[in-house]
């Protein structure tokens, strides 16, 4: 499934508070973790394991900031 991961995937989140909400990867720490971002989710780190990955990609460079997440991630994901 870490393969699968990569940044620019669009993933689901799994566990906690925001489980359901779509989240991109926009870069990875040094201990494994997945920093996410999305139109209705803050940027934090997220245990790999508690994302699904969509299998859709969006081209974002490395730490993207949340502006370039929520243009292109478009209309279909936008804060409820």
């Amino acid at each position: 499934m870490v393969g699968a991961i990569e940044i620019g995937s669009i993933c689901v989140k799994t566990t906690g508070r925001r489980a359901g909400k779509t989240a991109v990867v926009v870069d990875f720490d040094k201990s494994g973790f997945a920093v996410i971002d999305g139109a209705s989710l803050k940027r934090k780190k997220c245990n790999i394991r508690h994302l699904l990955p969509t299998g859709k990609k969006i081209e974002l460079k490395k730490g993207a900031s949340h502006e370039e997440v929520v243009k292109h991630l478009g209309k279909n994901h936008t804060r409820k």
